[in-house]
């Protein structure tokens, strides 16, 4: 084949690949808010975080922040949220670069994210704390590297982790989910739905049927919004891992503090779940037939848990129970 057989190849196949990336934009539409509440903006270094709001303002405040994923969201809590606004006054950000909120084309990392939930938490006074995963660890450095003027009086942490990503980060991975039309292309790749429906069936639902198509159809849609793949690069590359010392983190807080388990997540097993309980002096819950999202898989079993929690005075420390 000629050189211009090729390059004329080349230049079709960068073109087919730019007009697709451009349909799977166009067909993700505007996203509509995951959960049910009043909708408001948060206005945070040049970017609107979204986040909803529901429950009685003079109830206790209660923040909920979702795990890291190409396709996060708070709708991660969809489950319990309407639940949990019957008794507090629940707040629910969509992370910046996820979800509803803003998605500039950043270098993100585990220093903005905690610098986020820092800021964000100052805004409530003195609010219970719900972290999934990765996201637990950007809480715990806030409350304990962050602003001095601010506390929480309870903390639940599922499925806690500082390392989700290559250890040392990939640099060179970064850059290619980062990269236009062929960094997009890739990108579209992990967050399409086969993916996703593999990703939930591995590792995310212990039973895949609890996990529906109309909610799958939405991790899709936020996972293709514009400039959706950037905070999904720092994380599959590793730059969103975090260096906090969990296990001393949550023994400095003086606050009642409860890790929650999925007995049979490999990710994160619960051999660790068991060893960062008994180093940080938590209480451990463990879900049976759960991974990673206990708190939807079992959503009744997980708002017990809750009550129970942000009752300090019935916190054991270093329990193991099963929930479920």
């Amino acid at each position: 084949m000629s050189v211009r057989k090729l390059l004329g190849s080349a230049l079709a196949g960068v073109g087919g690949l730019v007009a697709l990336n451009r349909r799977l934009r166009a067909r993700a539409g505007e996203l509509p808010p995951a959960l049910d509440g009043n909708q408001n903006q948060y206005r945070w270094r040049g970017m609107d975080v979204a986040y909803t709001e529901a429950g009685d303002p003079d109830d206790p405040n209660l923040v909920l922040l979702h795990g890291i994923n190409a396709a996060a969201s708070s709708g991660e809590f969809r489950e319990v949220f309407a639940d949990l606004a019957e008794e507090y006054h629940v707040i629910a950000p969509d992370l910046p670069g996820f979800g509803r909120s803003d998605r500039p084309p950043l270098n993100y990392s585990s220093t903005l994210y905690t610098e986020f939930v820092d800021d964000f938490l100052a805004e409530f006074e003195s609010p219970a704390v719900i972290a999934s995963s990765l996201t637990c660890a950007y809480t715990l450095a806030a409350l304990t590297e962050g602003r001095s003027d601010h506390a929480i009086s309870d903390l639940l942490c599922i499925c806690p982790t500082a390392i989700a990503g290559p250890e040392p980060p990939k640099q060179w991975l970064r850059e290619l989910i980062r990269a236009p039309v062929i960094g997009e292309g890739l990108y579209n790749l992990i967050a399409s739905k086969p993916s996703i429906r593999y990703f939930n069936a591995d590792h995310g639902y212990y039973d895949p049927t609890k996990v529906t198509e109309a909610w799958q159809d939405y991790e899709w849609q936020t996972a293709h919004q514009s400039n959706a793949r950037f905070a999904p690069a720092s994380f599959i590359s590793g730059y969103l891992n975090s260096d906090i010392d969990l296990a001393a983190a949550i023994q400095s807080l003086d606050v009642s503090t409860t890790i929650v388990w999925g007995r049979d997540a490999d990710i994160t097993p619960l051999s660790e779940g068991r060893e960062l309980a008994d180093e940080a002096d938590a209480t451990l819950v463990v879900f049976d037939q759960a991974y990673l999202l206990p708190h939807v898989e079992f959503p009744a079993e997980f708002l017990a848990v809750v009550d129970n929690w942000i009752d300090a005075d019935s916190a054991v420390a270093s329990t193991d129970t099963t929930a479920n």
